[in-house]
């Protein structure tokens, strides 16, 4: 099938039981067993749920790999994922990433005995140099949060591999509708499903896909330890939102277009991050690693007072935290999504007080453009 008809199809395009176009919520904390040492294949909702399971099928088949996992939050995701991972092995990470993952990473798993490198991963020299002995993974997300800077998946797959380490890799920017990381080479893809996937600002879900055998019973173990596993009902949820992936994917990408076009015309605009621009420092290999860009745009103004202005003023857009939906939403990292960074390592980053960053929503693209006029003045 192509990529719009697996989205509206998924994995199970009906229940074979019912004959239901729309995938039941199996909203069951447990499962009747037909007799001793006998399961129907589900026991427990933490283990296995018969939606979240239509679910992960449906996002290994998108991102073109061995099986998914869905998790309660994009972090459980990243949690689990890490449980792969033994005390004294060292990780490459990208340092333009989610704060959160930061904080993760830093404050919780370097006291387990993992250590961690912040690497430009856009720059591969840079992640060659970061190589050590005790190097199992590589962590990077592309294009990055909020910088917007691309990483070449490819090289970085090769170049850990040769290492024995894996190359995982954060997928939500793009979702597999417009970028495969398994099919670059990467081990491991995750999504935060809250945004993109999901769509609809509604709810929480983290995803992980990946190309090995070997990985599944270390991760479906991780997963269900830890019981960071998606519920039934915010399983459908994502599912419903992922059957209008394709269309939702090509309004962001035209709408941001727009937007990041009259953007850098702006007088109180300083310079605007937009992969979708032929004279993005990375444009050549996002052309040849995805086949679009998404509604993401971050921006530098010209003074750091416009910031509380724009952030007062806009009234379609909406100032909260969160990304992906069909509404456009904007957010100044510098203290929300990366307020865990510290600040040397935001500023080395480019995360500075006069950053915003606008994820443009599937409205009239006129309309967002004449809320920023009215904010920016």
């Amino acid at each position: 099938m192509k990529e719009d008809t697996l989205c509206v199809h998924g994995a199970q395009p009906f229940d074979p039981q019912t004959g239901a176009v729309s995938v039941p919520i199996f909203q069951s904390a447990t499962f009747r067993h037909p007799g001793l040492a006998q399961s129907t294949g589900f026991d427990y909702s933490r283990s296995g749920n018969p939606t979240r399971s239509a679910l992960e099928q449906t996002i290994a088949k998108l991102e073109q790999g061995t099986s998914g996992l869905a998790f309660s939050t994009g972090m459980g995701a990243i949690s689990s994922i890490i449980k792969l991972f033994l005390p004294g092995d060292h990780l490459i990470v990208s340092e333009d990433l989610y704060g959160g993952t930061y904080r993760l990473f830093h404050e919780y798993y370097a006291k387990y005995g993992l250590s961690f490198s912040w690497v430009d991963t856009s720059d591969f020299a840079k992640v060659k140099e970061a190589v050590t002995p005790k190097t199992r993974g590589m962590f990077i997300e592309t294009p990055s949060n909020p910088m917007m800077k691309v990483t070449d998946i490819g090289r970085c797959a090769a170049l850990a591999h040769e290492h024995g380490a894996l190359l995982i890799v954060d997928n939500t920017f793009l979702t597999p509708y417009y970028q495969k990381p398994l099919t670059l080479g990467a081990d491991i893809v995750i999504h935060s499903g809250t945004k993109y996937l999901a769509g609809h600002n509604d709810t929480l879900a983290g995803l992980a896909v990946h190309a090995s055998p070997a990985i599944e019973e270390p991760l479906r173990e991780a997963q269900k330890s830890e019981g960071a596993s998606l519920g039934p009902f915010d399983s459908w949820l994502v599912l419903r939102g992922i059957k209008t992936l394709a269309l939702r994917m090509e309004k962001h990408r035209q709408n941001a277009f727009r937007v990041a076009s009259w953007l850098r015309e702006h007088g109180e605009v300083e310079r605007v991050f937009f992969t979708g621009f032929d004279d993005h420092p990375q444009y050549a290999l996002s052309r040849a690693q995805a086949t679009g860009h998404s509604g993401m745009i971050s921006f530098y103004v010209k003074h750091q007072e416009t910031v509380p202005r724009v952030l007062k003023r806009v009234k379609l857009i909406l100032f909260a935290e969160s990304l992906g939906g069909v509404e456009s939403l904007i957010t100044y990292p510098l203290v929300q999504t990366h307020g865990a960074i510290p600040e040397a390592m935001r500023e080395s980053a480019g995360v500075n007080d006069r950053l915003l960053r606008l994820s443009v929503g599937i409205e009239n693209p006129d309309d967002i453009i004449a809320d920023l006029a009215e904010a920016l003045g």
